[in-house]
């Protein structure tokens, strides 16, 4: 998933290969340099309104990477069209413009699909995961957010089965690109998130690793550690790692999907906070990203 760059401002914008191929989509993840704001450590590109940033700030933000990332006519930007999001599987069809303002965003939900031009829909992330749907023939697109509970709720699979509903979408015709998200090295959850993937998924158990809690601690000394349980020590507690772009990837899969016309990007939110925004590693203090897709 290469990065497109302007070499003035610095703004640094994520596109798929496979959806760069399609001439009439406009597509994009955003990224954290190049901005106006200054809430968050040097110039960012926060295009949520987050409660330590300046609407104004914001608001050039979304101007500036709509601007770079082509989605204009006549000078103007593209009417965008978010959602209230809430870690749902709702999902809207979206046929008309918005009327009266650039944003449209009181809806509720977290998937939204279009076959109308010159319209930007989008959905905003800080480790959730941004899905962008495209279906090649019949010029319809779907973005979704996919955090784990819009997962467990199968998200994704429900975007497929609605794009087929409005559009007559056939799931060969598809192509998904999996945006920057929390990835599976970083993406810690406690045992009764595990307990619900397997519930819901006959692979569920395959989403998930342990690995033991390390304590410098107890290897220097760890005759303090000693107790009567045998082996004779207390048991350090596992951390549980969750691969929610397997989980994702895995329900476009059993939608029909192929596996050639799905790409995720390689890049963690929680590893990368030099390029990207993580909720997770800076403790609920940081920016959004969006994901944008739209129709020429």
């Amino acid at each position: 998933m290469p990065l497109k760059t302007s070499r003035k401002t610095q703004l640094k914008i994520l596109q798929a290969d496979s959806l760069k191929a399609i001439p009439w989509l406009v597509h994009g993840f955003s990224t954290r340099p190049g901005g106006f704001s200054k809430a968050y450590g040097g110039l960012t590109l926060n295009l949520g309104f987050t409660q330590q940033d300046t609407r104004a700030a914001v608001e050039k933000n979304r101007e500036k990477f709509l601007q770079q990332l082509g989605a204009t006519s006549k000078g103007r930007v593209w009417p965008l069209v978010m959602l209230r999001q809430i870690h749902s599987d709702l999902i809207h069809c979206v046929s008309d413009l918005p009327k009266n303002a650039p944003v449209k965003s009181a809806l509720a939900g977290d998937g939204i699909i279009t076959q109308q031009p010159r319209l930007l829909l989008g959905i905003l992330t800080a480790d959730c995961l941004p899905v962008i749907l495209v279906d090649a023939k019949r010029r319809a697109i779907g973005v979704f957010h996919a955090g784990w509970r819009g997962t467990v709720k199968r998200i994704v699979e429900k975007g497929v089965g609605e794009m087929h509903r409005y559009f007559g979408t056939l799931p060969g015709d598809l192509r998904a690109a999996i945006g920057p998200g929390v990835h599976n090295c970083c993406y810690t959850v406690g045992p009764e998130v595990r307990a619900t993937f397997e519930s819901q998924f006959e692979y569920g158990s395959k989403l998930f690793h342990e690995v033991e809690d390390s304590d410098p601690v107890r290897e220097k000394y760890p005759l303090l550690f000693l107790t009567a349980r045998a082996p004779g020590h207390s048991v350090l507690p596992k951390k549980i790692f969750l691969d929610l772009v397997e989980a994702n990837r895995r329900q476009l899969l059993a939608s029909g999907v192929a596996a050639k016309h799905i790409s995720a990007s390689p890049l963690c939110t929680s590893c990368r906070t030099g390029l990207l925004f993580s909720y997770r590693a800076e403790k609920g203090v940081t920016g959004r990203m969006l994901a944008v897709a739209g129709i020429r």
